[in-house]
């Protein structure tokens, strides 16, 4: 059997109080979703708000980049220090981010992202395939939730929207000048979870017609383990 690769989680946020209990916390659910995908790994988590990071990149054969609350163009005092730690990683390790992470890696390498006028994302959305990659399969569109009001509008130099839709058009992001991949929707999101933030949300952001038709979304089937197998091919390729 061959040796595990190493993961560093950049735990980049945190999901409502209540909900952890019953859901775990973002590393756990990107742990989980890689263990189903079959992936030999250890892992260690990273909190970056609290600053910890890996003493090397080079220590890790991949990083992941998780999901936040927080926007990547805010003045918050770990946003910074994430963009200089992406950056020093850069061409040294793999790079995975989500939802958040796809924003500061674009952030990071020279893109833009802003609080979209179109609005919230949420719900199971479909993203076509536009360009296939090694490391995706030879399946048509992914259904993945989504849970977001930010978007990319500026790709980086060096890299590619390989996948998205209209509503969010560079929404799967492929690097060609570093081993590096990005993704808006959420593959370690269990619809379950994704429907309690949605219900969590219609308490105090979300409109409640848009939150229950996005809650009605999410009973259908999705894509989880297919696009894990995404990540597993890019992590070990």
């Amino acid at each position: 059997m061959s040796n595990p690769v190493k993961i560093a989680i950049l735990e980049t946020g945190y999901p409502p109080d209540p909900l952890e209990p019953e859901f775990g916390d973002y590393p756990q659910m990107f742990v989980d979703l890689m263990r189903e995908t079959g992936l030999n790994f250890e892992a260690d988590r990273f909190d970056v708000q609290a600053d910890q990071y890996p003493e090397s990149p080079e220590g890790y054969d991949a990083h992941l980049i998780t999901g936040s609350a927080a926007g990547a163009y805010e003045d918050l005092p770990w946003i910074e220090p994430l963009k200089a730690y992406l950056n020093a990683a850069k061409g040294r390790t793999k790079l995975v981010g989500v939802c958040f992470g796809h924003q500061i890696m674009a952030e990071a390498f020279g893109g833009k992202v802003i609080k979209s006028p179109k609005g919230w994302g949420l719900g199971m959305q479909t993203y076509e395939v536009f360009e296939r990659q090694p490391w995706m399969d030879e399946g048509g569109p992914i259904a993945l939730p989504v849970s977001h009001q930010d978007q990319v509008v500026e790709l980086a130099p060096n890299s590619r929207a390989v996948g998205g839709d209209a509503f969010c058009p560079l929404g799967v992001i492929a690097y060609d000048d570093q081993p590096a991949i990005s993704m808006q929707p959420h593959p370690e999101f269990r619809p379950a979870y994704a429907s309690a933030l949605i219900e969590r949300r219609l308490e105090t952001v979300l409109d409640e017609a848009q939150g229950l038709a996005a809650i009605e979304t999410l009973k259908g089937p999705d894509d989880r383990l297919r696009v894990g197998g995404w990540i597993r091919r890019f992590i070990e390729g």
